[in-house]
């Protein structure tokens, strides 16, 4: 017998980053400001993300591109990488993404793709504490409390071993 089931989620939108609170606000500037730092000399679409750890201390990546596609790291891997790499202990609490392109900031706000979503899923599992996800655009800016809503259904170490015979 089968069975429908719904995945339901929710988030805030706003429709400035003028709307959020002062530390929101500067992690959308360090991941725009990381933006512009990006390596895109093939896509012309760069993107910033800016992470904040418990302690108050700011991380950042940008988006770096390689002739050969799959070679390439998007910001938001390149940020978790930078701060599990150098503050493994000092968990993420936020991760603000931005991208411009050759018209400035995008006029909507972008998502991290699959790979990213994943990853930070995996820094939720390692660090036990949500990450609040914060994308911001011209336009509006959408916050959701975790990953979760953006991978529902994730892949995890449970699913590998869940899965042996």
């Amino acid at each position: 017998m089968s069975t429908i089931k719904n995945i339901l989620f929710s988030y805030r939108e706003y429709d400035s980053h003028e709307e959020l609170d002062a530390d929101d606000q500067e992690l959308i500037i360090v991941a725009k400001e990381a933006a512009k730092l990006a390596y895109a000399p093939y896509s012309r679409f760069m993107v910033g993300a800016a992470i904040r750890l418990e302690s108050g201390r700011i991380v950042h990546g940008s988006n770096v591109e390689n002739a050969a596609f799959p070679s390439g790291i998007c910001a938001e891997r390149t940020a978790i990488a930078g701060a599990v790499s150098n503050y493994p202990d000092d968990k993420p609490v936020a991760l603000a993404i931005a991208a411009i392109t050759d018209e400035g900031l995008t006029a909507e706000f972008v998502s991290p793709c699959g790979n990213c979503r994943q990853v930070i899923a995996e820094e939720e599992v390692r660090t036990g504490k949500q990450i609040r996800i914060i994308l911001s655009g011209k336009n509006k800016v959408q916050v959701l409390d975790s990953i979760s809503p953006l991978l529902p259904l994730q892949f995890s170490g449970e699913s590998l071993r869940s899965n042996r015979p």
